[in-house]
């Protein structure tokens, strides 16, 4: 593949087997896309904000050897699609662990995950509010942790956690790509002065903390678009 592919060849990497189990008869991910498309429309438009306000403010850049090189609001076009697919994939994740495991065993991890992360998240983005990601990220995903908590309670909270943790291993192996894990330059680059400097491999801590937010954002508005009655006409929910 030419290298000018990589960015794009990663996000249908990424989209393609969910895509392709969509229509499974057990999962129907697709009878769901109703709710799906517009919830990720809306995070993303927040999303892609930020991302051109960081763009702009040099946080971090996109290297032109791996990109086609077409932009929209100053941000490669991969850089657009990363915001549909990559929830895209999560939710599908999130709705497979639905069906196969039904029973909700972190539910009562919910409210501890709330009280201790919101308030740790907002509290350490006010201590380095020196540094653009690490502050704007940790403050933007407490907030979005309690307005879900505020809408939801504890109702969706263990089954988006046990989602969220499986969801990491593949998101890491993408944004190790992405930072450059495998290449000889990263595709997406970092100012280290406006993070913690810590690195899961080539992936920078806040990742996963931006993860969290991003997800969460699009599960919120993905459930709350399904108008189910009640929340038990899935398994566990």
């Amino acid at each position: 593949m030419r290298e000018e592919y990589y960015y794009l060849g990663l996000m249908v990497f990424t989209i393609l087997y969910p895509l392709a189990q969509s229509f499974e008869h057990r999962i129907r991910y697709h009878k769901k896309w109703y709710a799906l498309w517009p919830a990720t429309f809306v995070a993303a438009i927040a999303y892609i904000v930020w991302d051109h306000w960081f763009t702009v403010e040099g946080v971090w850049w996109f290297n032109e050897r791996y990109i086609l090189g077409y932009y929209l609001f100053e941000l490669p076009v991969e850089e657009i699609s990363f915001f549909f697919i990559v929830p895209f994939a999560c939710i599908f994740i999130y709705e497979v662990l639905i069906y196969f495991f039904p029973k909700d065993w972190l539910k009562p991890v919910g409210k501890p995950f709330v009280f201790l992360m919101a308030p740790s998240l907002f509290i350490l983005g006010l201590v380095f509010r020196d540094k653009m990601y690490t502050s704007f990220n940790f403050i933007v995903t407490a907030l979005i942790i309690m307005v879900h908590f505020i809408i939801f309670k504890d109702k969706l909270l263990g089954r988006f956690l046990f989602g969220f943790l499986v969801t990491l291993i593949p998101f890491m192996l993408v944004n190790g790509v992405l930072t450059g894990s495998w290449l000889d330059e990263p595709i997406v680059g970092y100012n280290d002065e406006e993070n913690l400097g810590i690195r899961i491999g080539t992936v920078p801590l806040e990742d996963s903390v931006y993860l969290l937010g991003l997800l969460l954002l699009n599960v919120s508005i993905y459930e709350k678009l399904l108008k189910r009655k009640t929340f038990d006409q899935r398994p566990g929910l």
